[in-house]
Order: structure tokens, then sequence, then C-alpha cells
């Protein structure tokens, strides 16, 4: 098992920081990549790694239907030219970046 802490501040910067903590199980043959990651008792959904930074700075993580995406990132705000790079990299994994939303910053 894993520990998984999502966190984020609402509306701003300075907004109210919230946290979502769940759990993970590696699955296996997958090399680390995919997950089942539970934040609401038994359920479990696919949480798979699609790309990363060498140093964990920043990952893109996805599941297999392509409804659910998420670029995570260590230090915040991502620059334009990174966050153009990784929406380059988003559309190359085959996800529609028209439905990416940005956060706000």
């Amino acid at each position: 098992m894993v520990k998984v802490l999502n966190s984020c501040h609402q509306d701003t910067p300075a907004g109210t920081l919230r946290s979502a903590e769940g759990k993970a199980k590696i699955v296996e043959g997958a090399n680390g990549a995919k997950l089942k990651v539970s934040f609401f008792g038994p359920f479990y959904g696919d949480y798979w790694v699609l790309d990363r930074a060498a140093d964990y700075s920043w990952s893109i993580v996805g599941e297999p239907s392509g409804k659910y995406l998420w670029l995570l990132s260590r230090n915040a705000p991502v620059s334009e030219e990174q966050y153009q790079a990784h929406v380059k990299r988003i559309a190359e994994l085959g996800y529609d970046v028209k439905l990416l939303r940005r956060t706000k910053w």
C-alpha cells in the first residue's frame, strides 16, 4: 500500500488548503506506473503515471478511458513554456487537451 495525498488551495493561491488522503495498491507487473487508488472506502480507480520528471517534480497521471487526467507539480505555478510542453505531451499520449482546465494562479 502507498499513501496518496492530494492538496490544493481553493480558489486562489492564498485560499483554504484542501486535501484528500487515499491509499493505493501497486498493480503487479506495471513497474510501479499503474496504481489502484481509493479515496472512498472499498472503491478503487485506475491511477496511471503516464509520464514524469526524472526528479519527480511533475507527473502526468490519467486513467485508461481518457476521461480523467491530472498534471501534478510540486512547484507552482508552472511556467507557460512548461505548461505548453506538458500539453503537447498529453496530446501525444492520446488525451483530448481541449478538456484540460488550468489551475488559477
